[in-house]
Order: structure tokens, then C-alpha cells, then sequence
């Protein structure tokens, strides 16, 4: 097993993130089940295999983590501006607090509603563009492409550190003595 990493899981009410956390972990979200019950906190801990073919550890929860998961519905085009105003406060908030970028993907759920989109994915695309983050379609009807933005954002976060940008070449030692050792 690799290393654990965090991540949050942020958006409007009713987007789906509860749904789209237990189908991609557990596979047993009932679609079409609305009986939704505001989420005040919840953890929720996976195995998500990475691009590399390497089991990760990923804690998805409602605290500051270092990978996002903004989720809007394509059927609530305030929930999609909800989106806008939080990737504002995450970009905010990494620079002031650590200096650093973070992950961050936008996940647009329920994807097989099309008939009620709202948001329209050209203008979603575009956005995504400029702000310079991967964008997914999904629905909770279909897991592996759920898995898809989990996955990508494992992969990401789960990168080997690189400690130096400088390569390190040591030459071996020559042996000046005759003796033999068995090491």
C-alpha cells in the first residue's frame, strides 16, 4: 500500500457528492434514491489504484486536505457558479497559507440527466481551460467513469517527491587493494 493523501470534496447541496462517493467506493449508491440527508461531516477511506498500477490510501472528507474535488450538477447552474466562487477561495487560501498548488479537479454529476442540463459544457470547458483544471462529466449510474477523476487525482497526488533536480552520478570507488573480501 502506498501513502495515504487527503482529499476534500466540496459543492452545493443536492449536487450528488455524497452519491458520488459512495458509488465510486462502496458500488452501492440506488440511483434515483432522493432521500437526501444534509451531510455535516463524513470520511470516507478507499483503495483507489493508481495510473502506476499502485494501491493507494485516499481519505476523502470535509476538512483541508491536499487534493479537491469540486462538484457541481449539470442540471443547477447555481450549482456550477458554487464551483467558480470555491476554486476562487482553494486558489486563494493555498497561496496565502502554504505556497503552494494544489490538486484540484471539477466534476459535473449527473451526467445522464442531459435532458435537464443547465450548464452547458462549452462554457464549462472553456472555464476549465483558463482556470487550467481537469474537468469530468459523470454519473453515479455509471462507476467506472466515476473512477476516472478519482483516479487522475490519486495518481496526482501520489507522485514520487523528486528531492533535487540535480542528478547524481557517484563513480565507484577503485579497489587498490589486491586482498579479497566476501561482502
Amino acid at each position: 500500500m502506498g501513502r495515504t493523501c487527503k482529499v476534500v470534496v466540496c459543492g452545493s447541496s443536492c449536487v450528488g457528492k455524497t452519491a458520488l462517493l459512495e458509488q465510486a467506493i462502496f458500488g452501492n449508491h440506488v440511483i434515483g434514491n432522493q432521500n437526501s440527508i444534509a451531510t455535516i461531516e463524513d470520511i470516507y477511506v478507499a483503495s483507489v489504484e493508481s495510473n502506476r498500477g499502485v494501491r493507494e490510501r485516499v481519505r476523502f472528507y470535509d476538512t483541508r486536505g491536499l487534493g479537491f474535488i469540486l462538484v457541481y450538477s449539470i442540471t443547477s447552474s447555481e450549482s456550477f457558479q458554487q464551483v467558480q466562487l470555491l476554486k476562487k477561495e482553494v486558489d486563494k487560501i493555498s497561496k496565502e497559507k502554504d505556497k503552494r498548488e494544489v490538486s484540484l479537479i471539477v466534476v459535473g454529476n449527473k451526467a445522464d440527466l442531459y435532458k435537464e442540463r443547465q450548464v452547458e459544457y462549452d462554457m464549462v470547458c472553456a472555464w476549465a481551460q483558463k482556470e487550467k483544471v481537469p474537468l469530468y462529466e459523470v454519473t453515479v449510474a455509471n462507476r467506472k467513469v466515476l473512477m476516472e477523476p478519482i483516479v487522475a487525482l490519486t495518481s496526482k497526488l501520489t507522485l514520487p517527491i523528486v528531492k533535487s533536480s540535480f542528478p547524481l552520478r557517484i563513480k565507484p570507488k577503485q579497489m587498490t587493494s589486491t586482498a579479497s573480501h566476501d561482502v
